[in-house]
């Protein structure tokens, strides 16, 4: 199955990044790729895309990676909603402490000495 991906090329701590159609299974920073379709460099914002091959590409069934389906949605090659691509906490997430350590009350309390108690009649 060919996948649309980033391709890293540049030097250490100056990326910048090939988008290549390639098979799934190839490692990504492995030089076997069917075609260059595109040219990102994160640092400068620089995006050069073949729009005509990313649309051929696209119809014949080669799914773009999270990445590159944000670049292209951003471009306008392609419609619709950007994916999330971090990954979401494992963990729970905490309570509320305001709601845990102290509830709130349905109704004002009184005090068991303000109560008043029934009078009973004296007898001397």
């Amino acid at each position: 199955m060919l996948t649309l991906r980033l391709f890293r090329v540049g030097k250490k701590n100056q990326p910048s990044f090939k988008i290549v159609v390639t098979d799934k299974r190839n490692p990504t920073r492995a030089g076997r790729f069917v075609e260059e379709v595109g040219f990102y460099n994160p640092i400068t914002k620089e995006k050069v895309l073949s729009k005509e091959r990313v649309q051929y590409w696209l119809s014949k069934g080669v799914q773009p990676s999270p990445t590159v389906y944000n670049l292209l949605v951003k471009e306008g090659i392609v419609d619709g909603k950007k994916i999330a691509v971090q990954k979401k906490s494992k963990k729970p997430a905490p309570a509320p402490a305001a709601t845990v350590a102290a509830p709130t009350p349905s109704a004002p309390a009184t005090p068991a000495a303000e109560s008043p108690k029934e009078e009973t009649p004296k007898t001397e």
